[in-house]
Protein backbone atom coordinates (compact mmCIF):
# COMPACT_ATOMS: atom_id res chain seq x y z
CA UNK A 1 0.00 0.00 0.00
CA UNK A 2 1.30 3.44 -0.91
CA UNK A 3 2.17 5.87 1.86
CA UNK A 4 0.40 9.13 1.02
CA UNK A 5 0.81 12.45 2.80
CA UNK A 6 -1.96 15.07 2.75
CA UNK A 7 -0.50 18.59 2.81
CA UNK A 8 -2.80 21.53 3.63
CA UNK A 9 -1.18 24.96 3.12
CA UNK A 10 -2.77 27.60 5.33
CA UNK A 11 -2.55 31.39 5.41
CA UNK A 12 -5.20 33.51 7.15
CA UNK A 13 -7.86 30.83 6.74
CA UNK A 14 -9.46 31.14 10.17
CA UNK A 15 -12.98 31.12 8.71
CA UNK A 16 -12.38 28.34 6.20
CA UNK A 17 -9.89 25.88 7.72
CA UNK A 18 -12.46 24.18 9.97
CA UNK A 19 -14.62 23.44 6.93
CA UNK A 20 -11.58 21.87 5.25
CA UNK A 21 -10.88 19.71 8.29
CA UNK A 22 -14.48 18.54 8.30
CA UNK A 23 -13.82 17.06 4.86
CA UNK A 24 -11.41 14.61 6.49
CA UNK A 25 -13.92 11.92 7.32
CA UNK A 26 -12.78 8.38 8.18
CA UNK A 27 -13.69 7.32 4.63
CA UNK A 28 -11.40 10.02 3.21
CA UNK A 29 -8.61 9.45 5.72
CA UNK A 30 -8.28 5.77 4.80
CA UNK A 31 -6.48 6.93 1.64
CA UNK A 32 -3.82 8.82 3.62
CA UNK A 33 -1.15 7.95 6.18
CA UNK A 34 -0.71 11.42 7.70
CA UNK A 35 -1.86 15.02 7.42
CA UNK A 36 0.31 18.12 7.78
CA UNK A 37 -1.10 21.62 7.93
CA UNK A 38 1.62 24.14 7.07
CA UNK A 39 0.84 27.56 8.51
CA UNK A 40 2.62 30.25 6.53
CA UNK A 41 2.81 32.68 9.46
CA UNK A 42 -0.90 33.56 9.48
CA UNK A 43 -1.79 36.82 11.19
CA UNK A 44 -5.28 35.71 12.24
CA UNK A 45 -6.43 32.87 14.54
CA UNK A 46 -5.94 30.09 11.99
CA UNK A 47 -3.71 28.02 14.27
CA UNK A 48 -6.09 28.35 17.21
CA UNK A 49 -9.04 27.41 14.99
CA UNK A 50 -7.24 24.21 13.91
CA UNK A 51 -6.37 23.17 17.45
CA UNK A 52 -9.77 24.00 18.92
CA UNK A 53 -11.58 22.07 16.20
CA UNK A 54 -9.36 18.99 16.38
CA UNK A 55 -9.71 18.77 20.13
CA UNK A 56 -13.47 18.52 19.59
CA UNK A 57 -13.42 16.48 16.38
CA UNK A 58 -10.12 14.62 15.92
CA UNK A 59 -9.31 12.99 12.61
CA UNK A 60 -8.63 9.27 12.37
CA UNK A 61 -4.97 9.50 11.27
CA UNK A 62 -1.90 11.34 12.61
CA UNK A 63 -1.93 15.09 12.01
CA UNK A 64 0.73 17.73 12.55
CA UNK A 65 0.40 21.50 12.53
CA UNK A 66 3.60 23.13 11.27
CA UNK A 67 4.54 26.81 11.32
CA UNK A 68 6.98 28.15 8.75
CA UNK A 69 10.06 29.85 10.20
CA UNK A 70 9.09 32.90 8.15
CA UNK A 71 6.47 33.80 5.55
CA UNK A 72 7.67 31.83 2.54
CA UNK A 73 4.57 32.23 0.37
CA UNK A 74 2.46 29.42 -1.08
CA UNK A 75 5.33 28.09 -3.18
CA UNK A 76 7.61 28.09 -0.18
CA UNK A 77 5.07 26.12 1.83
CA UNK A 78 5.04 23.54 -0.97
CA UNK A 79 8.81 23.24 -0.64
CA UNK A 80 8.48 22.67 3.12
CA UNK A 81 5.90 19.93 2.50
CA UNK A 82 7.89 18.29 -0.31
CA UNK A 83 10.95 18.11 1.94
CA UNK A 84 8.83 16.62 4.71
CA UNK A 85 7.46 13.96 2.35
CA UNK A 86 10.94 13.03 1.12
CA UNK A 87 12.47 12.94 4.61
CA UNK A 88 9.68 10.78 6.03
CA UNK A 89 9.53 8.22 3.25
CA UNK A 90 6.17 9.01 1.66
CA UNK A 91 5.33 7.74 -1.81
CA UNK A 92 2.93 10.54 -2.75
CA UNK A 93 1.96 13.96 -1.45
CA UNK A 94 -1.52 15.39 -2.03
CA UNK A 95 -2.20 19.13 -1.82
CA UNK A 96 -5.51 20.56 -0.60
CA UNK A 97 -5.61 24.32 -0.03
CA UNK A 98 -6.79 25.43 3.39
CA UNK A 99 -9.22 28.06 2.10
CA UNK A 100 -12.02 25.55 1.35
CA UNK A 101 -12.23 26.13 -2.39
CA UNK A 102 -11.48 22.55 -3.42
CA UNK A 103 -13.01 19.25 -2.33
CA UNK A 104 -10.85 16.31 -1.32
CA UNK A 105 -13.63 13.99 -2.52
CA UNK A 106 -12.49 14.70 -6.08
CA UNK A 107 -9.33 12.70 -5.38
CA UNK A 108 -11.20 9.57 -4.32
CA UNK A 109 -11.82 8.24 -7.87
CA UNK A 110 -8.12 8.79 -8.61
CA UNK A 111 -7.18 6.65 -5.61
CA UNK A 112 -9.82 3.95 -5.99
CA UNK A 113 -9.05 3.36 -9.66
CA UNK A 114 -5.32 3.19 -8.96
CA UNK A 115 -4.83 5.51 -11.92
CA UNK A 116 -2.48 7.83 -10.01
CA UNK A 117 0.18 5.12 -9.87
CA UNK A 118 0.78 5.53 -13.62
CA UNK A 119 1.60 9.26 -13.43
CA UNK A 120 4.17 11.56 -11.88
CA UNK A 121 1.42 13.97 -10.92
CA UNK A 122 -2.36 14.27 -11.06
CA UNK A 123 -3.54 17.86 -11.30
CA UNK A 124 -6.99 19.13 -10.43
CA UNK A 125 -8.42 21.19 -13.29
CA UNK A 126 -11.16 23.76 -12.83
CA UNK A 127 -11.66 24.31 -16.57
CA UNK A 128 -12.08 20.89 -18.12
CA UNK A 129 -15.20 18.93 -18.95
CA UNK A 130 -16.82 17.56 -15.81
CA UNK A 131 -15.58 20.32 -13.51
CA UNK A 132 -17.98 22.49 -11.51
CA UNK A 133 -17.34 26.16 -10.77
CA UNK A 134 -19.34 27.94 -8.08
CA UNK A 135 -19.10 31.71 -7.60
CA UNK A 136 -16.30 32.07 -10.17
CA UNK A 137 -16.74 35.04 -12.51
CA UNK A 138 -17.00 34.64 -16.27
CA UNK A 139 -14.21 37.20 -16.69
CA UNK A 140 -11.77 35.16 -14.61
CA UNK A 141 -12.88 31.95 -16.30
CA UNK A 142 -12.23 33.45 -19.74
CA UNK A 143 -8.81 34.75 -18.63
CA UNK A 144 -7.82 31.33 -17.34
CA UNK A 145 -8.92 29.64 -20.55
CA UNK A 146 -6.79 32.05 -22.59
CA UNK A 147 -3.73 31.41 -20.43
CA UNK A 148 -4.29 27.67 -20.50
CA UNK A 149 -4.27 27.87 -24.31
CA UNK A 150 -1.09 29.98 -24.41
CA UNK A 151 0.75 27.63 -22.07
CA UNK A 152 -0.51 24.62 -24.04
CA UNK A 153 0.94 26.04 -27.27
CA UNK A 154 4.33 26.82 -25.71
CA UNK A 155 4.60 23.59 -23.70
CA UNK A 156 3.29 21.30 -26.43
CA UNK A 157 0.69 19.44 -24.38
CA UNK A 158 -2.91 20.15 -23.34
CA UNK A 159 -3.09 22.14 -20.11
CA UNK A 160 -6.45 22.44 -18.38
CA UNK A 161 -5.35 24.43 -15.33
CA UNK A 162 -2.18 26.29 -14.38
CA UNK A 163 -2.64 25.74 -10.68
CA UNK A 164 -5.68 24.70 -8.69
CA UNK A 165 -5.68 23.90 -4.99
CA UNK A 166 -6.01 20.13 -5.37
CA UNK A 167 -3.05 18.15 -6.73
CA UNK A 168 -1.16 14.89 -6.21
CA UNK A 169 2.58 14.40 -6.74
CA UNK A 170 4.72 11.29 -6.76
CA UNK A 171 7.54 11.84 -4.27
CA UNK A 172 10.02 10.09 -6.55
CA UNK A 173 9.52 12.97 -8.98
CA UNK A 174 10.35 15.47 -6.23
CA UNK A 175 13.64 13.82 -5.23
CA UNK A 176 15.35 16.02 -7.82
CA UNK A 177 14.92 19.51 -6.29
CA UNK A 178 14.31 21.10 -9.70
CA UNK A 179 11.64 23.28 -8.07
CA UNK A 180 13.82 24.83 -5.34
CA UNK A 181 14.33 28.13 -7.18
CA UNK A 182 10.79 28.42 -8.52
CA UNK A 183 8.79 31.43 -7.27
CA UNK A 184 7.63 31.26 -3.68
CA UNK A 185 4.34 32.92 -4.58
CA UNK A 186 1.29 31.69 -6.51
CA UNK A 187 3.35 31.28 -9.68
CA UNK A 188 5.14 28.26 -8.23
CA UNK A 189 2.51 26.02 -9.81
CA UNK A 190 2.96 27.65 -13.23
CA UNK A 191 6.60 26.60 -13.19
CA UNK A 192 5.64 23.11 -12.11
CA UNK A 193 3.38 22.92 -15.18
CA UNK A 194 6.25 24.03 -17.43
CA UNK A 195 8.56 21.48 -15.78
CA UNK A 196 6.19 18.69 -16.86
CA UNK A 197 7.04 19.54 -20.46
CA UNK A 198 10.73 20.25 -19.95
CA UNK A 199 11.55 17.16 -17.90
CA UNK A 200 9.14 14.81 -19.68
CA UNK A 201 7.11 14.10 -16.58
CA UNK A 202 3.85 12.22 -16.98
CA UNK A 203 0.80 14.24 -15.86
CA UNK A 204 -2.93 13.63 -15.69
CA UNK A 205 -5.52 16.38 -15.31
CA UNK A 206 -8.82 15.53 -13.65
CA UNK A 207 -12.05 17.54 -13.15
CA UNK A 208 -12.80 19.10 -9.78
CA UNK A 209 -15.42 21.16 -7.98
CA UNK A 210 -14.24 24.67 -7.15
CA UNK A 211 -16.12 27.28 -5.17
CA UNK A 212 -15.61 30.87 -4.10
CA UNK A 213 -17.65 32.17 -1.18
CA UNK A 214 -15.96 33.97 1.72
CA UNK A 215 -12.35 33.43 0.60
CA UNK A 216 -10.02 36.43 0.36
CA UNK A 217 -8.00 36.40 -2.87
CA UNK A 218 -4.34 37.40 -2.75
CA UNK A 219 -4.20 37.74 -6.54
CA UNK A 220 -3.89 41.18 -8.14
CA UNK A 221 -5.29 40.19 -11.51
CA UNK A 222 -3.64 42.56 -13.98
CA UNK A 223 -0.26 42.60 -12.27
CA UNK A 224 -0.38 38.81 -12.09
CA UNK A 225 -1.35 38.56 -15.77
CA UNK A 226 1.69 40.60 -16.84
CA UNK A 227 4.06 38.59 -14.69
CA UNK A 228 2.70 35.31 -16.01
CA UNK A 229 3.13 36.44 -19.63
CA UNK A 230 6.70 37.50 -18.90
CA UNK A 231 7.37 34.11 -17.33
CA UNK A 232 5.90 32.24 -20.29
CA UNK A 233 7.97 34.32 -22.72
CA UNK A 234 11.12 33.57 -20.74
CA UNK A 235 10.39 29.85 -20.91
CA UNK A 236 9.52 29.98 -24.63
CA UNK A 237 12.92 31.54 -25.36
CA UNK A 238 15.21 29.52 -23.12
CA UNK A 239 13.37 26.48 -21.71
CA UNK A 240 15.87 24.65 -19.45
CA UNK A 241 18.00 27.73 -18.79
CA UNK A 242 14.89 29.60 -17.65
CA UNK A 243 13.68 26.82 -15.33
CA UNK A 244 17.16 26.41 -13.83
CA UNK A 245 17.45 30.14 -13.05
CA UNK A 246 16.49 31.68 -9.71
CA UNK A 247 12.91 32.87 -10.17
CA UNK A 248 12.32 33.89 -6.56
CA UNK A 249 11.91 37.47 -5.38
CA UNK A 250 14.62 36.83 -2.80
CA UNK A 251 16.97 33.93 -2.12
CA UNK A 252 16.19 31.60 0.79
CA UNK A 253 18.87 29.15 1.83
CA UNK A 254 16.61 26.67 3.59
CA UNK A 255 12.84 26.24 3.96
CA UNK A 256 12.16 25.24 7.55
CA UNK A 257 9.15 24.85 9.81
CA UNK A 258 8.50 23.74 13.38
CA UNK A 259 5.80 21.39 14.63
CA UNK A 260 3.60 23.43 16.97
CA UNK A 261 0.87 20.85 17.59
CA UNK A 262 0.26 17.20 16.77
CA UNK A 263 -2.29 14.45 17.27
CA UNK A 264 -1.90 10.71 16.77
CA UNK A 265 -5.36 10.16 15.34
CA UNK A 266 -8.30 8.52 17.02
Amino acid sequence: MNKILLFIPMYNCEKQIVRVLRQLTPEICKHFSEVIIVNNRSTDRSEEAVQEHLKREPVSIPLKLLRNTENYGLGGSHKVAFQYAIKNGFDYVAVLHGDDQGEILDLVPIFESGMYQHYDCCLGARFMKGSKLEGYSRFRTFGNLVYNLLFSVVCGYRIYDLGSGLNLYKVQMLQDPFYEMYPNNLMFNYCMVMAIHQYKQKAKFFPITWKEADQVSNVKLFDQAKRVLKMLWGYALHHDKFLRSDLRDRPIEEYTAEVVWSADGK
